[in-house]
């Protein structure tokens, strides 16, 4: 069942289960109001009828006869009787009643009123004391009228039911439809969604509500779906151009090498080139493991110095980067910050990533690592003044196998960065990258304290 046909049934429901309860006890309360009113002017009649009959000849003849008016005007639709100590109809209705019996008279004569009904008729029986005896005066009237104004209420209350349950069905349905608008935009939205159009984020409604929610949490999940096909993406491009060319220059050297006898050098040559490329796929694939590894691998930490492992890296560069000018700027007083904590493995391979990042992009400049104290914390700085990375691949760049537009006939494999951004994360050291265009790279790293 769709979700706004349970609302409308639900909401149906529940005012249907609310109004019946409602209209019961609507239903008992007016019955019960109405019956005292019924009894309430049957004592009147009674009184009424005890003074007309009874004090005809202790009141003046003008009292009496004003009373007579008042009694027959009440006395229409009822039946009067009037019994003495012998329960013998002294005034009134002669012909006798079975539900008046002696038992009735008696609880009357002791409890001085009673009050019932049969399927038909309300009675009402009061004991009155007069200078000629002892009287019990019963009145009785029909209860259709009663059963008249009962039925009709209860008709009326039917009525309503069928009429409000039908009513909120309608305003239910168009309500659920209202509400339910902004998942139905949603899943247009995603219905009309292509594998090229996973960056076009859902459009929200800006309903501020669960929906809302709804829709952030979906298109944060299509940016890592669009993340990941990239990822996927640039992996193809880099594995397919990566192992192509050494292993076309194999094949190549290979071939060429086949069609005839070669010397001991040409042979020293041809494998000092496979080797080469072999290696080379080797590197790459060591690369794709460790990146896999380092996703799902946790390893101990230790506690190393941080400004030994820089300077470890400069003297690595310096060998095959004799002519670029590194500087070192250590002004850190507090020694203790030197140390930290971490894999220094990983650590190492992060910071000789963006070492050797800044050497090759920074067009021949000087490159400057300086590491200092803020607010008691270890900073490194990695700066280069070279070309820069582009301003719209500042989003992008630490993705794997992406690589920025203007890194021209730069070698490189797109993974030294993403590399960093993961073992730096799992090292819980701050990374942060700002750059411009033919101006230069930051890369700014805050150590944790120990």
């Amino acid at each position: 069942m769709k979700i706004r046909n349970r609302l409308t049934l639900i909401s149906s429901l529940t005012f249907g289960f609310v109004f019946i309860i409602a209209s019961v006890l609507i239903y008992f309360a007016f019955y019960n109001s109405s019956e005292k009113v019924v009894f309430k002017e049957l004592q009147k009649t009674c009184l009424l009828s005890a003074i007309y009959y009874l004090e005809k000849d202790e009141l003046p003849h003008y009292e009496h006869s004003a009373i007579k008016e008042q009694f027959e005007e009440n006395i229409q639709n009822d039946i009067v009787r009037v019994y003495d100590l012998n329960n013998v109809i002294v005034y009134g209705e002669k012909e006798a009643d079975r539900n008046i019996n002696p038992t009735n008279l008696n609880f009357i004569r002791k409890n001085k009123k009673l009050s019932f009904k049969s399927n038909n008729h309300f009675y009402y029986g009061i004991f009155y004391n007069d200078n000629q005896g002892d009287f019990v005066v019963f009145v009785k009237t029909k209860s259709e009228v009663f059963k008249s104004q009962t039925n009709r209420l209860l008709v009326i209350m039917i009525i309503v039911l069928f009429g409000g349950l039908f009513l909120i069905f309608l305003l239910s349905r168009l309500l659920s439809n209202i509400a339910y608008r902004p998942i139905t935009n949603v899943i247009n939205q995603v219905n009309s969604m292509e594998l090229s159009s996973l960056d076009d984020p859902i459009l929200s409604s800006n309903t501020n509500d669960e929906v809302q929610e709804l829709i952030a949490t979906f298109n944060n999940l299509l940016s890592r779906l669009s993340d990941t096909f990239a990822i996927q993406k640039n992996f193809i491009n880099y594995v397919s151009h990566e192992f192509k060319t050494p292993l076309a220059s194999i094949s190549g050297n290979l071939e060429v090498f086949a069609q005839k006898d070669r010397t001991p050098e040409e042979y020293q040559k041809v494998t000092s080139e496979a080797l080469e490329n072999v290696y080379h796929i080797e590197e790459i694939l060591n690369n794709l493991m460790m990146l896999s590894g380092l996703k799902t691998i946790h390893q101990e930490n230790e506690t190393f110095r941080i400004d030994e492992t820089v300077w470890d890296i400069n003297d690595q560069i310096f060998e095959t980067h004799e002519k670029q000018e590194i500087g070192i700027d250590l002004d850190v007083k507090n020694e203790e910050l030197l140390s930290v904590k971490g894999n220094e493995v990983q650590i190492r391979l992060a910071l000789y990533n963006l070492i050797e990042n800044a050497v090759k992009y920074s067009e021949g400049n000087p490159i400057k690592i300086s590491l200092s104290e803020v607010n008691n914390q270890l900073q490194i700085i990695i700066e280069d003044y070279g070309k820069g990375i582009l301003k719209e691949d500042l989003n992008y760049i630490q993705q794997t196998f992406y690589r920025g537009k203007n890194v021209g006939n730069i070698k490189g494999s797109g993974i030294g960065l993403s590399l960093a951004t993961i073992i730096f994360k799992q090292n819980n050291i701050q990374f942060a990258i700002h750059s411009e265009e033919n101006s230069g790279t930051r890369i700014t790293l805050l150590f944790p304290k120990l």
